[in-house]
């Protein structure tokens, strides 16, 4: 697998075929995009959704978007923020997607991104990590856990008020 950071073309596109890609990785976790709302309907996510989904996440400045390739294809997507983006006291980073296309789920690439993002971090100095799940997302909740995460809290989030489980593990 070869993970690198999402580059954007010029006036912030991205190039069509990876967009299209990317549109496929997000639909084919209809279950996922069903728990979260992300999406107006499941069964229809359209490239130009996706891009500005993208574009939204891009928009942060302590934000990265990996991509994770395999054989040539896109086959996951992580996002991560370098601070939480409303408080100033927590000591973490966050990760905010991390998505594995469905045909590939349970092969290990979405253990193996998420080793990647804790090294990165690590070889920053961070000394943990952060994501939350929504609370109805019973396989993340068992996927994280499995990877050494935590329950630290339970809280809405920010963008849409869902319930999530708040985990960290040390680095």
């Amino acid at each position: 697998m070869i993970v690198e950071p999402l580059e954007v073309g010029g006036e912030a596109a991205l190039p069509g075929p990876l967009l299209t890609e990317l549109t496929e990785l997000y639909a084919s976790n209809r279950e996922f995009q069903q728990l979260s709302g992300d999406f107006p309907d499941p069964d229809d996510i359209r490239p130009e959704q996706v891009a500005a989904s993208l574009a939204e996440e891009l928009a942060h400045p302590d934000a990265e978007v990996l991509l994770a390739r395999s054989a040539g294809h896109v086959i996951g997507i992580s996002v991560t923020r370098a601070h939480h983006p409303t408080d100033p006291d927590d000591p973490d980073p966050w990760i905010g997607l991390l998505m594995v296309h469905a045909r590939d789920h349970r092969v290990g690439f979405g253990r193996e991104l998420a080793e990647i993002i804790e090294k990165r971090f690590r070889a920053l100095g961070r000394r943990g990590i952060r994501l939350a799940v929504l609370e109805n997302n019973t396989n993340a909740l068992s996927f994280w856990s499995a990877l050494g995460y935590e329950e630290i809290d339970r809280r809405p989030d920010q963008r849409l008020g869902r319930d999530c489980v708040v985990m960290r593990k040390d680095l």
